[in-house]
């Protein structure tokens, strides 16, 4: 999967917007104005929350330990960051964005939520 590809795939979702809060580098997804991906546009990462805490999200580090590490900063709340390098399947990856998608979602208030 490209990079343009995820940044569709992302932008794709309801009621998701594209920011740029650190300048052109660093493209923030949100929903309902709360982020759910991180996509590094120079190192070619992508930042998503992948469970509620760095325990539940340790599966996905341990399956691909050379290419998802923990996320700087915010990973203790289960924010992976995934090495777009192509050694991540992309039915894996799409099934992350929607998992960080929809994880960000349910905590919006309903009427913040998308339709």
């Amino acid at each position: 999967m490209t990079l343009d590809e995820l940044i569709a795939y992302c932008a794709g979702k309801p009621g998701a917007e594209e920011t740029y809060p650190w300048g052109e580098a660093e493209l923030v997804c949100k929903v309902g104005g709360k982020a759910f991906a991180f996509i590094g546009l120079d190192a070619h990462t992508i930042g998503l929350k992948c469970g509620p805490d760095a325990e539940a999200a340790a599966p996905w580090r341990e399956r691909f330990p050379d290419d998802i590490t923990v996320s700087g900063y915010v990973g203790r709340y289960g924010w992976n960051t995934i090495a777009l390098k192509g050694s991540v399947p992309d039915d894996d990856l799409l099934e992350l964005v929607d998992g960080s998608y929809e994880a960000v979602v349910a905590r919006l208030p309903k009427r913040k939520r998308p339709v």
